[in-house]
């Protein structure tokens, strides 16, 4: 697949096709990195997880589990 590098502002750019990005799970706004290695650029998408002490960082521990009313049974359900 070839691609051209064209004038975008004070920069140049390279347009990606869609079946690269969706090969590569990235989506717009997505971050990457951007290397050059061995005279190649490589795009490495960055991760999309959040770790498990980034999601607890907020936690405060007062969550108390309880029951909730869903409604009345409208099906099977009860069988």
């Amino acid at each position: 697949m070839l691609a051209k590098i064209q004038k975008w502002g004070n920069s140049n750019a390279i347009r990606i096709p869609k079946i690269v990005l969706d090969e590569m799970k990235i989506v717009e706004n997505d971050q990457v990195e951007i290397k050059v290695i061995d005279g190649n650029i490589v795009i490495i998408p960055v991760k999309k997880y959040i770790s498990l002490k980034e999601r607890m960082k907020g936690y405060t521990g007062d969550y108390k589990c309880s029951e909730w009313d869903t409604g009345e049974s409208v099906g099977n359900e009860i069988e």
